[in-house]
């Protein structure tokens, strides 16, 4: 006989416990919310020129990451209804009815405020100010008023995950420094071509959900073309940190190289023609070695 599926937290008495603590953590995104809190780590770092006290990194990233993880569980809240039609979210916790909304949204507005009051009480007023705003620009910019209604969607949106290295820069500091623009900047520059990447081998998911991405709407040539443009200028813009003398040479050398290489792959993409997706899925991976590739030779090169 085969078992009842599980009933998790809000569709059911009796559920699971731990997959019901699974599905809450499921709700936060923790693979993003890992690469942001790397980010924002490495500013600190680079902020510092050395590492930062042990209680003031615990509380910066505690504070950042329950920030990420409250605005990721209102964006699941928020789409639950495209979620449900997309093969590459359907399994997500609420449109699997494994959470209900209800306690999807009250999650995530606890993490949040729980991390405004850490990073306020703990850190600084302007680090909880930058941690608030990155939430806000998420969860009400990108995903209520952008996804849904334009192509630039991630072009404007991209500045929510841009947000953590001057979250980290602002906790060691108590201001916002030039370098950590540059490393906004960069994440900036990034994330259409990372995420355009993959809308165009999702395109029928983004179709079918009646989202307009680039591929949707222009198509996939204009996507690439655009693309490659962000790629040359995400070179230009990781360049400039080593202008403001917080990294040194072998981070200057690896960021050539890192974004030489993207911008090979960018050019390699514009030549790929549909129904072949490889190098939209090569790029799609080369773009997430990048971004951790970068931050980390930021913190491992600092001046």
């Amino acid at each position: 006989m085969q078992a009842a599926p599980r009933q998790g937290v809000g569709a059911g008495v009796g559920g699971n416990v731990g997959g019901a603590v699974a599905d809450l953590i499921a709700l936060t995104k923790p693979r993003i919310m890992a690469l942001l809190l790397f980010t924002g780590f490495s500013a600190m770092i680079v902020a510092l020129g050395r590492l930062p006290s042990w209680h003031l990194t615990m509380y910066t990233l505690v504070g950042l990451g329950f920030s990420t993880g409250g605005a990721a569980a209102l964006n699941m809240w928020y789409d639950r209804d495209i979620d449900q039609i997309m093969g590459r979210t359907k399994g997500r916790p609420i449109p699997a009815g494994r959470i209900s909304p209800r306690v999807a949204l009250a999650f995530g507005l606890l993490l949040e405020a729980a991390a405004v009051a850490i990073l306020a009480l703990a850190v600084n007023g302007l680090t909880a100010g930058l941690a608030f705003a990155g939430f806000i620009y998420y969860v009400g910019i990108y995903t209520m008023w952008l996804k849904r209604r334009t192509p630039q969607n991630i072009v404007i949106g991209g500045g929510a995950g841009a947000f953590p290295p001057l979250v980290g820069w602002a906790a060691v500091t108590g201001h916002v420094g030039l370098p950590a623009v540059l490393m906004f900047l960069i994440i900036f520059l990034w994330t259409p071509p990372h995420f355009w990447s993959l809308a165009l081998y999702k395109n029928e998911d983004y179709v079918k959900a009646k989202v307009p991405m680039m591929p949707v709407v222009h198509g996939e040539r204009p996507t690439k073309v655009q693309s490659l443009i962000y790629g040359v200028l995400l070179l230009g813009s990781s360049l400039l940190l080593f202008e403001t003398h917080v990294v040194g040479r072998v981070y200057l050398g690896a960021a050539m190289a890192l974004g030489i290489g993207f911008v090979l792959i960018l050019i390699r993409l514009l030549r790929e023609t549909a129904p072949d997706l490889d190098w939209a899925k090569r790029t799609f991976r080369y773009s997430l070695i990048y971004l951790l590739a970068i931050f980390g030779f930021m913190l491992g090169n600092v001046r």
